[in-house]
């Protein structure tokens, strides 16, 4: 078989991808995996992807890429993380609403500054790579520069990525509120330049009911009507004092989630993160309507938000679309290796077993799912846009000694989960280029 791209490669190594969703139709028909696989890369998609021995000798003229002893994966998708952020990661407060008051606004009034926030949005995808994540939701400041430079940085990188300018008209400083008209005419602005252009998408982004007056909501929920095909994101139940404040300011609101709601920003498409403290009926609603959530735990415990229980939420009869979500600058990694490993500690503490495929499924072609892009990010498979990692499976000490005694596949991808951590990306390559590669890293 030949390939009219001069550029086409193979990848060759231990290959992990996705048949089915875990939790549906169980690890072991989900999963697949193998020992020495191969995929071809053209024009920044895989081509066909199968068993080395199949691959290498349908495409005898192509150039092989050699992992032999890492594992490759799909890129990791991290579905909630502010960028604007970065620079307050481990940032000590109270409480959510502390937090945001003494560190986040603070820093995301420098936003303003066109060149500060392309400067931050540099560093912020550039730290992306070097941990993998090739895809993300972000969230930007209340201004729309701050969302303009972020898509403009994404772009030149070749990324996937969704992101969106806060709407913000109350309850925040003077210098980071905008009005329910001005977001409304910034936010269609910048999907009307961004949104399907290249690799990128427009996400809605009322940063959350406290800080949005019935009007802004309003206006969300016209601007999604306008343009159905964008995302939604928000934040929602993170902390009970939040609640309580939601509660006070919409008085006729069944819950949370019915605020929500009530401006027809709930359904496919929307990306809620936290989703601690929901009700049953919030519980109902999220799965009845296909409304997703992007579970923040290294965020959630930093902040004392408190614990998702994941189990109810996926492992029960009537699961709801979920991502693992970094959540920068709340959470305190963004290893989403480490996001995982707290996703399956804070799950223990809930009293549910999160099995290492359904943690990678999360990771991964999950988070697609929630920012509907499943069809071609978030898998090793044919069709798929190439943008994957090199794991080095014995990047640490510890790491190395503990493969040394493994039993399954299983266990190798649990030992990864809960040791493994920016040091295990030996490489990240974006619709098929090499954007990073671990320094005095080389194929072999």
């Amino acid at each position: 078989m030949t390939t009219s791209d001069p550029s086409a490669f193979i990848v060759r190594g231990q290959v992990l991808s996705f048949r089915d969703d875990p939790f549906a139709a169980g690890s072991d028909a989900a999963t697949a995996y193998q020992s020495d696989g191969a995929f071809v890369v053209e024009g920044g998609k895989i081509s066909v992807a199968g068993p080395a021995q199949d691959i290498l000798a349908s495409h005898p003229q192509l150039p092989v890429e050699r992992y032999t002893d890492d594992l490759i994966m799909a890129g990791f998708v991290d579905s909630h993380v502010h960028y604007p952020q970065y620079e307050v990661i481990a940032s000590y407060a109270g409480d959510l609403l502390e937090w945001l008051d003494n560190y986040t606004f603070p820093f995301e009034a420098r936003f303003a500054d066109r060149e500060y926030a392309r400067k931050i949005a540099d560093l912020f995808l550039d730290r992306c790579l070097a941990n993998g994540t090739t895809s993300a939701s972000v969230y930007a400041t209340v201004h729309p520069q701050s969302a303009g430079t972020f898509f403009a940085a994404a772009e030149a990188r070749g990324l996937c990525m969704t992101a969106g300018k806060v709407m913000m008209d109350r309850n925040a400083p003077d210098n980071l509120r905008d009005t329910a008209q001005s977001s409304y005419d910034d936010s269609k602005a910048l999907m009307e330049e961004w949104h399907g252009r290249g690799r990128l998408q427009y996400a809605i982004t009322p940063r959350f009911a406290i800080t949005s007056t019935p009007e802004q909501l309003e206006a969300a929920g016209t601007l999604w009507r306008e343009y159905p095909s964008a995302l939604m994101q928000t934040h929602i139940d993170e902390s009970r004092n939040e609640i309580a404040e939601v509660r006070r300011l919409f008085p006729d609101a069944r819950d949370y989630l019915d605020v929500y709601e009530r401006f027809g920003l709930a359904g496919p498409g929307s990306n809620f993160g936290h989703a601690i403290h929901l009700t049953e009926r919030e519980r109902d609603a999220f799965a009845a309507t296909g409304s997703g959530i992007s579970h923040c735990p290294t965020s959630n415990m930093f902040l004392g938000s408190g614990l998702m229980d994941l189990g109810q939420l996926r492992g029960g009869a009537n699961p709801v679309a979920l991502g693992l979500a970094t959540d920068i600058g709340g959470g305190s990694s963004l290893s989403m290796f480490r996001t995982m490993k707290a996703a399956y500690e804070v799950a223990r503490l809930c009293g549910y077993g999160l099995h290492p495929t359904h943690a990678y499924y999360l990771a991964t072609l999950g988070g697609a799912q929630l920012l509907r892009q499943a069809d071609h990010i978030g898998n090793i498979a044919a069709g798929y846009d190439a943008d994957f990692i090199v794991v080095d499976l014995r990047s640490t000490p510890e790491i190395a000694n503990r493969m040394e005694h493994l039993s399954d596949l299983a266990e190798m991808l649990f030992v990864q989960m809960m040791l493994a951590d920016d040091r295990a990306i030996r490489a990240t390559y974006v619709a098929g280029r090499k954007l990073y590669q671990r320094s005095g890293a080389h194929e072999h």
